[in-house]
C-alpha cells in the first residue's frame, strides 16, 4: 500500500526486490508447467528453476547436496515435516522457552499422543540460555534438540554452532529453525552441526509467500509427511527414497520458487553480512529512540548487543493491540501486536498478561521510517502520560 511504513518484516517481508515479481511473472507466462511430471521443453525449464533454486539455497547455507534441500510451504510446513518425521515413541527431545508455537505445538502433539518425553529450557528476561542447561538436559534417550536461531519476540541469536557441538558429542540430532534468520545471519549447516535446518522464503530471503524449505543431512531419513505423487518411481505403491522426491509429493509452487530463486540471488549478491549489518544499526537507531522516551519498556538484548532486526516493546500500560492500531490508523505504520505465537517467551519476558508490539525491520527499511516510529511512539506515549 502506497504511504505504508512497513515494519512486520518477522512475520513477512515487504517489499520485494523488482527481480522477484518479474520472475513469478515470466514464469506464469512463459513455463508455468508441471515440473518433473513431463519431458516437454515448459516441463524441463520449470524442473530447471526448481534445481538452480535449490543450487543457491545449498551455496547460501553451506549444504554440499542441493539435493538435501526439500521445498516446503513455510517453515511451519518444514518444522512439521522434521519433527514428526523424526521423532519416535519413547524418544526424548530438548527445546527452549522461547519457542514459537510451530515448535511447540507439534512437540506437544507428539507428547500428548506418541507418549515423547519433552524438556524445555528455560531462558532469562533477555532471551538468553545457559549451554550448561542443555548438557544436564541430556538423557539417553534424547533424540533431538530444536532451537530457534533468533527469538521472533526478542530477537535473541542462538549459540546454535555450540549447541550443536553438544548435540554432537552425546548422539542427538539439531533442528534449527531459521525463521528469523536466514537471510539475515550467517548460516553454515555443517560448521554450525545442524542436521535439519527449517527455512522460510517470505522473510529474510525476500522471496513470496508459501515458499520455504528444509535441509535434511543424507544421514537422516524421515518419515514423509506427505505421500503422493512425485513423477518418480510412479509404478512403487510406496513413497520413493530418492530426494527430494521422497519429501515433495504433490505439484510444487513453481512460480513462488521462481521468485524465491531471485530473492535468494538478491540476497547472496547483497551478502548477510551487509544485510545483518545494516539491520543491526538501525534497530540500535530505533532502540535507542525508544529508551529515549519515558514510560516506554524494550524487550530482549539491551541496546549495543548482537541480535537481529526485533524490537518489542510496551508504552506505559497502554494494551499493545491499540497501540499498534493507533500506529496503523493514525500514523500509517504497520507492526505486529499480541502474543506472537510464542506464549512461553512472553512468560519469559514478563508480559504473558499485556502482549506487546513488535516493530521488525528489514532491509529494504529506510532511516526515515525509523525516525518516523520513534516520533510516532512518543505522541502515542505523550497521550498515555495525561
Amino acid at each position: 500500500m502506497k504511504g505504508v511504513m512497513y515494519f512486520d518484516q518477522a512475520a513477512s517481508s515487504w517489499p520485494k526486490p523488482p527481480a522477484v515479481m518479474d520472475a513469478m511473472m515470466t514464469c506464469i507466462q512463459d513455463y508455468a508447467a508441471n515440473p518433473g511430471r513431463g519431458s516437454h521443453q515448459m516441463a524441463v525449464k520449470a524442473s530447471r528453476v526448481l534445481f538452480e533454486t535449490r543450487k543457491n539455497l545449498a551455496r547460501l547455507f553451506g549444504v554440499k547436496n542441493p539435493n538435501d534441500l526439500s521445498f516446503a510451504l513455510n517453515t511451519t510446513h518444514a518444522l512439521n515435516q522434521a519433527i514428526k518425521g523424526f521423532v519416535k515413541p519413547g524418544d526424548h527431545v530438548i527445546c527452549t522457552n522461547i519457542e514459537h508455537n510451530s515448535v511447540r505445538r507439534p512437540l506437544e502433539y507428539l507428547k500428548a499422543t506418541a507418549g515423547i518425553e519433552l524438556t524445555y529450557i528455560r531462558n532469562d528476561e533477555e532471551g538468553n540460555i545457559q549451554l550448561d542447561d542443555f548438557k544436564k538436559a541430556l538423557q539417553s534417550n534424547t533424540s533431538l534438540v530444536v532451537v530457534n536461531h533468533s527469538s521472533n519476540l526478542l530477537g535473541t541469536i542462538m549459540p546454535v554452532a555450540e549447541i550443536g557441538e553438544i548435540c554432537r558429542t552425546h548422539g542427538a540430532k539439531l533442528l534449527v529453525d531459521a525463521a528469523q534468520s536466514a537471510g539475515i545471519l550467517p548460516i553454515h549447516v555443517g560448521n554450525m552441526n545442524i542436521d535439519m535446518l527449517a527455512f522460510p522464503g517470505h522473510k529474510g530471503l525476500l522471496g513470496p509467500q508459501g515458499t520455504g524449505g528444509l535441509y535434511i543431512h543424507p544421514d537422516i531419513d524421515l518419515e514423509p509427511l506427505l505421500h503422493g505423487g512425485t513423477g518418480s518411481q510412479s509404478e512403487a505403491i510406496h513413497q520413493p527414497k530418492v530426494r527430494p522426491d521422497r519429501y515433495e509429493a504433490g505439484t510444487q509452487n513453481t512460480v513462488g520458487i521462481a521468485g524465491l530463486n531471485e530473492g535468494v540471488k538478491f540476497v547472496i549478491a547483497e551478502t548477510i553480512e551487509k544485510i545483518h549489518a545494516k539491520e543491526w544499526r538501525q534497530t540500535q537507531m530505533l532502540m535507542e529512540g525508544l529508551l529515549g522516551i519515558e514510560g516506554v519498556t524494550i524487550l530482549g538484548p539491551a541496546l549495543g548487543q548482537n541480535k537481529t532486526g526485533i524490537v518489542s516493546f510496551n508504552v506505559n500500560n497502554a494494551d499493545s493491540s491499540e497501540v499498534a492500531f493507533i500506529l496503523d490508523q493514525s500514523f500509517q505504520i504497520a507492526v505486529r501486536s499480541g502474543y506472537h505465537c510464542t506464549p512461553l517467551a512472553h512468560e519469559s519476558a514478563g508480559t504473558l498478561a499485556s502482549g506487546a508490539v513488535r516493530a521488525s525491520i528489514g532491509y529494504l527499511t529506510t532511516d526515515e521510517e525509523v525516525e518516523a516510529l520513534i516520533y510516532a511512539v512518543k505522541e502515542i506515549q505523550s497521550q498515555y502520560a495525561k
